[in-house]
């Protein structure tokens, strides 16, 4: 199987696994989740859905019904709805498991981060890491073939090559965020980096955590660092 219908075989797997559904939803959802996918046609993804068929993956609810092609008469066709086998979970978690250098490349990562909800933080780590490192090669690659285009090309040209670089870059920091917040979460840490929500405890003017709603600490107000002439 190839590269591009490998990817295709996890999208479905992955999207089967939530509810099945039959090709023309399926496919829809390709299309919102996924967007790289949009040029996938029917004549792509039913015999992908078919091998997964004959591979034990999927199972066909309706599979006696013939496929009766939408006329001015009937004005529709029948659907066949697709579902996950037993095997077929077994096979999507397997893929979701898969954190080998294939899933550092463009459209397996894609499809990878579609659904790291439901990965193995330790996984999604070695996604992430192996996607930055992979970037981080390409962007060597990219600055010294800017820097040899500015020599030999015209300025649209170097421009064209600036831009993919710059692309690259911002993937690059992007994907550093990522990694941060999934260390911060993994070590307990808080903060914007690990995806705090909520105020932060009230602080006393002399600096000791105070909880919404308690009273200020004992003595007169003038007694505390801090306040103003008009509170004296």
């Amino acid at each position: 199987m190839g590269r591009r219908s490998g990817v295709l075989e996890f999208a479905v797997l992955g999207l089967l696994h939530d509810a099945p559904m039959h090709g023309y939803e399926l496919r829809k959802r390709l299309n919102v989740l996924l967007g790289s996918f949009r040029a996938f046609s029917y004549g792509t993804l039913y015999p992908c859905l078919k091998s997964l068929v004959a591979q034990g993956f999927l199972v066909e609810d309706n599979p006696d019904v013939e496929y009766v092609p939408a006329t001015a008469l009937n004005g529709k066709r029948s659907k066949i709805v697709y579902r996950l086998s037993a095997e077929g979970k077994q096979r999507f978690e397997e893929l979701l498991a898969d954190s080998g250098p294939d899933a550092w490349e463009d459209e397996h990562f894609g499809v990878h981060f579609a659904f790291f909800g439901q990965t193995d933080r330790a996984v999604r780590m070695r996604v992430l890491e192996g996607r930055r490192s992979r970037l981080e090669e390409r962007l060597e690659r990219m600055r010294n073939s800017l820097a040899r285009a500015r020599e030999r090309f015209d300025d649209y040209t170097v421009e064209l090559q600036r831009h993919g670089l710059e692309s690259v870059e911002r993937e690059v920091r992007w994907l550093n965020e990522l990694i941060e917040t999934e260390r911060a979460n993994r070590t307990g840490r808080t903060g914007p980096s690990a995806g705090a929500t909520g105020p932060a405890t009230p602080k006393t003017s002399d600096g000791r955590g105070q909880e919404d709603g308690s009273a200020d600490p004992p003595g007169p107000p003038y007694d505390r660092p801090g306040r103003s002439s008009q509170e004296r």
